[in-house]
């Protein structure tokens, strides 16, 4: 039976939404898992862990348009010392942008360096609003999609799977407004200051 290794992108990993979702995922995989967080010093044993794998998920948020740094540079590392097996790569991104396709690019890349490393591509699941629907009751419509990604992985078959709030994006957009007013307001940053800084950087 294969084993999967989840691997953490995310520069935040032990406070992650990412963590979270893979811990989801764990619960929901009919397969042995392991999780480990990419951190600067562990690059050269995870690409040395991977060989007792069959499958890898990765695991990570969406970081202007892209992926994180500190998964680019271990797969910089990974493409220098490659497992002897090479184990089918996953992906389980999320976005705090209302579409999933907003990760697009994201996993592309992902596809690019299986393409020119010969690592198999496997299942994507790309999640949009990615903060938000873990912390509602609509929680559920990710952890369904955690389950066909699960499932699509344990059975080798490879599948594109999204999923956001179900919610009209007009409403998804008022309901971000105050939350991020909100939070401003909690460390002492006022609407005002808000729309200044919106300003500048455009």
């Amino acid at each position: 039976m294969g084993k999967i290794m989840m691997l953490n992108g995310s520069p935040r990993a032990p406070k992650s939404n990412s963590k979270q979702y893979a811990e989801l995922f764990a619960k929901n995989v009919g397969m042995p898992t392991e999780y480990f967080a990419i951190n600067k010093k562990n690059h050269l044993e995870l690409c040395e862990e991977m060989g007792n794998f069959t499958e890898v998920l990765l695991v990570f948020p969406l970081y202007a348009d892209g992926i994180p740094v500190t998964l680019l540079n271990f797969l910089k590392t990974l493409e220098k010392h490659p497992p002897k097996q090479k184990p089918r790569i996953s992906v389980l991104i999320n976005c705090g942008f209302y579409e999933p396709e907003q990760n697009d690019v994201a996993v592309k890349m992902i596809r690019i360096f299986c393409e020119q490393q010969g690592y198999s591509f496997g299942s994507v699941l790309r999640i949009g609003s990615g903060e938000a629907i873990l912390n509602t009751p609509l929680k559920w419509f990710a952890i369904r999609k955690i389950k066909r990604l699960a499932a699509s992985i344990s059975e080798g078959h490879g599948k594109n799977l999204k999923v956001t709030m179900p919610l009209p994006k007009k409403m998804f957009v008022q309901a971000s407004t105050t939350y991020w007013l909100n939070y401003g307001k909690r460390n002492g940053i006022t609407r005002e200051q808000m729309e200044t800084m919106e300003i500048e950087k455009e």
